[in-house]
């Protein structure tokens, strides 16, 4: 059985060739292990052979793994959903959050001491109690509650592709919600989409931060 660290390396050859496939730069794309559930070891196993980017969502498991490696040379990214009482607490550790989803979120990280890149989350599905925004009209709207909050630096938008859907189709579609936040917020040039299984569809469709898990860390631990 290949190691986390086997896996990586395997991962990262195969974005960078996806990359090419696209006419793509492998270095304009970041790739973030969600390492979920999984130890403070298998993180520091791939330190050791250069991933620098980690996804954690949940913060009761991320700040204890942060203050695991302080010190150590890595970026936390915050991909779950954030409940507003607890974005200040997140955002002492996470350098980027990627599910920023309405205005409660934002107005608890305007009173942070800290700054973050953020990314507003959208809702691909029907179900307006999903996380995220539904329309180009409410992610332009929550675009300029962020900037008004003066601690986010808008990086663009995320999103997740539905179960039982064509993931190309979604980041289609993705790719259209970014191009309209770009024409309004010409710095908000960043697409986080694409997981273990569907990343190759993104990359196809403009992702500039890949969120994979389970083809690099493996199986993930029963949660506690």
């Amino acid at each position: 059985m290949r190691s986390a660290a086997e896996r990586w390396q395997v991962v990262c050859a195969d974005v960078a060739d996806e990359c090419a496939k696209w006419g793509r730069d492998f270095h304009d794309v970041t790739l973030v292990v969600v390492t979920k559930f999984h130890p403070v070891s298998v993180i520091e196993e791939l330190l050791n052979v250069g991933a620098r980017h980690f996804g954690e969502s949940r913060h009761q498991d991320a700040a204890p793994k942060a203050d695991a490696l302080e010190g150590r040379e890595l970026t936390w990214h915050f991909v779950g959903q954030i409940q507003s009482n607890k974005a200040r607490a997140i955002a002492k550790y996470a350098s980027v959050i990627h599910s920023l989803d309405r205005d409660s979120v934002v107005d608890a990280l305007a009173t942070s001491e800290h700054r973050v890149d953020g990314f507003i989350e959208l809702n691909l599905t029907d179900d307006p109690g999903r996380g995220g925004v539904q329309t180009a009209d409410d992610m332009l709207r929550l675009a300029e509650r962020i900037l008004v909050a003066g601690t986010i630096d808008l990086q663009g938008v995320m999103a997740v592709a539905p179960q039982n859907a064509d993931p190309g189709k979604a980041f289609a579609q993705v790719a259209t919600m970014s191009e309209i936040l770009r024409q309004a917020h010409p710095s908000a040039t960043n697409i986080s989409a694409g997981m273990s299984a569907d990343w190759q569809q993104a990359i196809e469709h403009g992702a500039t931060h890949l969120r994979i898990g389970s083809s690099i860390t493996g199986n993930r631990p029963t949660p506690r």
